[in-house]
């Protein structure tokens, strides 16, 4: 009897134990993975709606771990025949990538006919078609609404409807994270993984969104940087020790949030170099690996920092748009090196709140992308008012360093470009020397000389800069946790912040925007003049100022250089950073090299910057949607070229 008391407590006590241990647990699912005809998928958690399935439905998808492929269809008829499935599958196919012919294990038709106040009223399904075998369990007519737009969908045994979000592998290494919507507005890290040795990153499909004024960009695929905050992410700004030292962020940057508000998607977020100062692939990059740059043979270095969106870009025909920053050329390098379409707008067209800084009287928030109306959908969603698009372009278009002869193919096709431009505006090109003009046209009390006189301006402002906004804090806050220990930084940003260090504070960092601000109202009083008018008969800037983005430039990732430099010097690519005008990487074409990894001829791209005054961002938007509609310029694609696209070389596709 007392053994079997004693016994009936030990019970008791186990079951308390439970119950204490499970009320201080949390579960959660975070969603399912599925393939689909040798595709993967990822399944959220959460549902996005129900419907009512009969016993054959619910059995089959217990048989197959609880979840079934499904099609939603609508139609505006009463009746829906074979033929309509067929044209519905063809344009699904057309249009989507997440889609494919196994979701047609079972068919929802919906009729926008029927409504409750037409109870008697059916939808008649005939279907008999070769889409349909065997292997499909069920066409289910719907008389009412789902609410739910059309597209691939798994349902479970009780009628639970879910999203597909189609996996890809990123095996060009350009995300950092890849990540998932939350209902609350947030994000969360996809916890899912596909082969491919790199990350999975998760798209929807295209058939679940519909552009609109309010939505322009309704379901487009969105790549972060990863110097801006996403909301309920982590931001690591290219280092591993700022990822885990502080927490995830509570809201998304205002540039985010912004693409966000006008319906992008976000992906995940995209490799940077460390804390967005200009790394060397392979060389400077410790503690993340550079991206890949999938053109030409695949082992070109895809310039920085804004490495990973660049890549991306280049090499996933599933990716739309990628947001980088360009302080010094971070989003111009990439784009002209994998020939893409990138802007560096003009300076404070939108705040930079929840960005990491590398000088906040530098730093830009741009594009880069392979399709020119999309470029300019986000540029509107991104700067709002702050751009007007006008089609009126100035007739001066002024060349600086562009050949004077043919001796390659990317030569003639730069000068092809120019005369095209110049034909299509109606203008005359001449040749530029902007250090020229300086020295004949100086500022008082500025220096002739303009290299000498911007030499150490740039460097000294983002080490200053950066020094005082991002690496004090870190080291302090670091330490605290830490016993007084330094985090790891990269070379390259050590360097920099050393060469910064090396001068007084703040009389170097004031002498260096001093210089800058007097070069920045010669350009716009003397070169790059913007029109003060309102009429639209007169072009936003007095000229177009042309430079050399790249030409077939070979830059091998196999190569170990010596220590990072200190970006010292003055070039073309810092005159827009300096003047604050807005300066447009337009890819033209490919032209070959001979690569010294494959050993044959290959192709790499030839790009043209486009500048324009300041605040002429719009006209430049235009300006090259223009150029493209007349055939001047082309959409890139894509993979090996840019041009005509192809299998990156490492890799086959399938």
């Amino acid at each position: 009897m007392f053994s079997s008391f004693l016994s009936h407590l030990q019970t008791i006590a186990a079951l308390s134990a439970i119950t204490s241990l499970t009320q201080a647990t949390t579960f959660s699912s975070t969603g399912s993975t599925f393939e689909l005809n040798g595709i993967s998928y990822y399944v959220p958690a959460v549902s996005v709606g129900k419907l009512q399935v009969n016993q054959n439905i619910s059995s089959a998808a217990t048989l197959n771990g609880g979840f079934l492929p499904l099609t939603l269809v609508k139609t505006n008829g009463t009746v829906y025949e074979s033929s309509d499935l067929q044209l519905t599958v063809n344009r699904f196919l057309a249009s989507d990538d997440v889609f494919q012919t196994g979701f047609l294990v079972a068919i929802y038709v919906e009729s926008a006919s029927l409504s409750q106040d037409r109870p008697n009223s059916r939808l008649t399904v005939n279907i008999n078609s070769s889409l349909l075998d065997e292997t499909r369990i069920q066409v289910i007519p719907l008389s009412g609404s789902s609410q739910l737009p059309e597209g691939p969908y798994f349902i479970s045994s009780t009628g639970s409807v879910y999203e597909a979000w189609r996996l890809y592998s990123d095996f060009e290494g350009a995300f950092t994270e890849t990540l998932v919507p939350n209902m609350a507005g947030s994000y969360s890290v996809l916890p899912a993984n596909i082969p491919g040795q790199s990350l999975a990153v998760a798209v929807s499909s295209r058939l679940y969104y519909t552009k609109t004024a309010a939505k322009p960009l309704a379901g487009v695929r969105l790549g972060v940087k990863d110097i801006y905050d996403v909301a309920g992410v982590h931001t690591s700004n290219g280092n591993r020790a700022w990822y885990h030292l502080y927490p995830a962020a509570n809201a998304s940057a205002l540039p985010i949030q912004r693409l966000i508000d006008a319906g992008a998607i976000i992906v995940g977020k995209m490799k940077t170099s460390q804390f967005a100062n200009g790394e060397e692939a392979t060389a400077d990059w410790v503690d993340y690996h550079s991206p890949f740059n999938p053109r030409g043979d695949g082992y070109q270095d895809p310039s920085s920092s804004s490495s990973g969106p660049g890549a991306g870009m280049a090499s996933y025909p599933w990716l739309d748009l990628t947001i980088g920053s360009d302080t010094g050329g971070s989003i111009r390098g990439p784009s002209e090196v994998q020939g893409l379409f990138g802007n560096r707008p003009s300076h404070g067209l939108i705040a930079l709140d929840g960005v990491m800084p590398l000088a906040p009287e530098l730093d830009t928030a741009g594009f880069l992308t392979r399709d020119p109306v999309l470029w300019a959908t986000a540029a509107s969603a991104l700067y709002q008012t702050n751009i007007s698009f006008t089609n009126t372009y100035p007739q001066k278009i002024l060349l600086d360093g562009f050949p004077t002869n043919v001796s390659s193919d990317g030569d003639a096709m730069l000068l092809n470009f120019v005369s095209a431009l110049a034909k299509f505006i109606g203008g005359n090109a001449s040749a530029y020397d902007i250090e020229a003009d300086w020295s004949a046209n100086t500022p008082v009390d500025a220096d002739p000389d303009l290299g000498s006189y911007l030499n150490i301006a740039y460097p000294i402002i983002i080490s200053q800069e950066q020094t005082t906004l991002v690496r004090d804090p870190f080291y302090t806050d670091y330490g605290a946790i830490h016993d007084g220990r330094l985090p790891f930084v990269d070379p390259a940003p050590l360097i920099r912040w050393a060469f910064g260090d090396s001068f007084p504070k703040p009389a170097a960092l004031d002498q260096a925007n001093a210089n800058r601000t007097i070069f920045r109202d010669w350009v716009a009083s003397h070169v790059l003049i913007p029109n003060s008018s309102n009429h639209s008969s007169t072009a936003c800037s007095s000229s177009l100022y042309l430079y050399v983005g790249s030409e077939a430039d070979v830059n091998y990732r196999n190569q170990y250089n010596g220590p990072p430099q200190v970006p010292i010097g003055f070039s073309n690519g810092r005159i827009s950073p300096f003047a604050e005008n807005p300066d447009f990487v337009v890819p033209l074409g490919v032209a070959s090299y001979f690569s010294n990894i494959t050993q044959h001829e290959e192709v790499l791209p030839v790009t043209v910057d486009i500048m324009a005054a300041k605040g002429c961002d719009g006209m430049l938007f235009s300006l090259i949607n223009d150029l493209v509609k007349a055939g001047i310029v082309n959409q890139t694609v894509p993979g090996y070229s840019e041009v005509t696209g192809g299998d990156i070389l490492f890799k086959r596709n399938h």
